[in-house]
């Protein structure tokens, strides 16, 4: 049942994306092989498909395919809540180095996963769909203080809502 609800919760941010006329600009290059692996989410815009998530991960696992397998995580409800995990696959738009995807949880529908920002040792990334989602992930459940203050600072300046920006209950290990 878990499942199924984050299933449709995630259908919903892919039914509820709208065209961004203002779209964010990416970062020069990511290396996917570097790039994969798992992120915590530490902060991000409320999102229906999120609400009431604890210890929100996403994890990237390139593929000999044309694709990246995605698996995003949450326990929903609280810390102790079952884990419920969704499966969508990433594919790479060309001409953009690797730092535009489009993301697929449900066929034919996909959304934009833009990395706008990306830490030069792949510890932590900022993730946009344009400028009504946006995620700040790390390779480690948390991230210093002036480091997320830094990081809202530079999004906030770019023209980033940073006043949505929601933390990310992450205690679970």
């Amino acid at each position: 049942m878990r499942v199924k609800m984050l299933i449709i919760m995630t259908g919903s941010f892919l039914f509820g994306c709208k065209a961004q006329n203002n779209a964010p600009t990416g970062v020069g290059s990511v290396d996917l092989l570097r790039y994969q692996g798992l992120w915590y989410d530490i902060a991000s815009y409320p999102a229906r498909f999120q609400k009431d998530c604890h210890c929100t991960t996403a994890e990237y696992i390139t593929t000999s395919r044309d694709y990246i397998k995605v698996v995003n995580r949450c326990r929903k409800g609280g810390f102790s809540e079952r884990e419920s995990s969704v499966t969508g696959k990433a594919f790479i738009v060309k001409g953009s180095n690797n730092t535009k995807l489009k993301v697929q949880f449900f066929w034919p529908f996909k959304a934009d996963y833009w990395i706008v920002k990306l830490d030069p040792d792949y510890k932590w990334a900022v993730v946009s769909s344009g400028k009504d989602y946006l995620w700040l992930l790390s390779r480690t459940p948390e991230i210093p203080e002036t480091l997320y203050d830094s990081v809202v600072s530079s999004l906030k300046k770019e023209g980033y809502e940073t006043g949505r920006l929601r933390r990310t209950p992450q205690p679970c290990k």
